[in-house]
Order: structure tokens, then C-alpha cells, then sequence
């Protein structure tokens, strides 16, 4: 009888366990993943908007001594299909090609560098995966 209890509460701990998955690379999911009943939902996250790429350079900036004439909407424009880890590593590369320049201020070019090095990384990454 005790044996008979201790399986259904067993059974009722497995019951409220939930699974929380995540990825970046759907398209190269095992289809039996996505089948019918094993997913409940699919939550897509989309790529950020210009506006929010915008400010997101300036929040992932804001500690940096960025030069009064760089332009974040215009940065935003040449970041299409960047996400957030992208852009703050846009931040990155930029603090450092400043640091390297022994420069007091990040300017324009040290983002539009920085841009340049995050593409060239992002698309090394993606031929990886072909």
C-alpha cells in the first residue's frame, strides 16, 4: 500500500514539471523536436527594430566617453538583422579600437570598425553551421 502511494506522487511530481527550451538556430532543429505535443509553444523573439537598435548602442554606450557627433540612428541603419549580444558587441569592439588608438573619446569610426568586425564574425559563425 505505502509503495502504491509513493507512486503516485511520483507520478504527480512529474506531472507539474515544466521545460523551457531555447535556441538561435531553429532551422537546424531535429524536426522530431517540433512535432505535435512536444513543444506547447513557440515563442519567437524578432530582431530588433531600427529605433531599438538605436537605443540599444546608446544604453550598452552610456559608461563609454562617446564623442558628441556619433550618430546612433545612423549606426542603427547599417546594423539590419543585428540582435542585442550583436550590438553590445558592437559597443565592445568599439571601446577597444579606441583604447588601442590611446583615444580619449569613441568616435563615428571606432563604431562603424566595430560594425565591420561583428559582420565579418557573424558571418564566419553562420558559414560553420552550412
Amino acid at each position: 500500500m505505502l509503495e502504491e502511494n509513493e507512486r503516485k506522487n511520483d507520478l504527480i511530481l512529474f506531472a507539474v514539471v515544466d521545460l523551457i527550451t531555447a535556441t538561435n538556430r531553429a532551422d537546424i532543429l531535429d524536426p522530431a523536436l517540433m512535432r505535435s505535443g512536444r513543444l506547447d509553444r513557440k515563442i519567437e523573439f524578432p530582431h530588433p527594430t531600427e529605433e531599438a537598435r538605436a537605443r540599444i548602442l546608446q544604453i550598452h554606450s552610456r559608461k563609454m566617453n562617446v564623442h558628441p557627433d556619433v550618430n546612433f540612428e545612423e549606426l542603427a541603419r547599417s546594423t539590419d538583422d543585428f540582435n542585442g549580444a550583436q550590438l553590445k558587441a558592437v559597443c565592445v569592439e568599439a571601446g577597444m579600437l579606441a583604447l588601442r588608438r590611446d583615444a580619449t573619446e569613441v568616435n563615428h569610426e571606432d563604431f562603424n570598425e566595430g560594425i565591420i568586425q561583428v559582420q565579418a564574425k557573424k558571418k564566419a559563425s553562420l558559414n560553420y553551421y552550412a
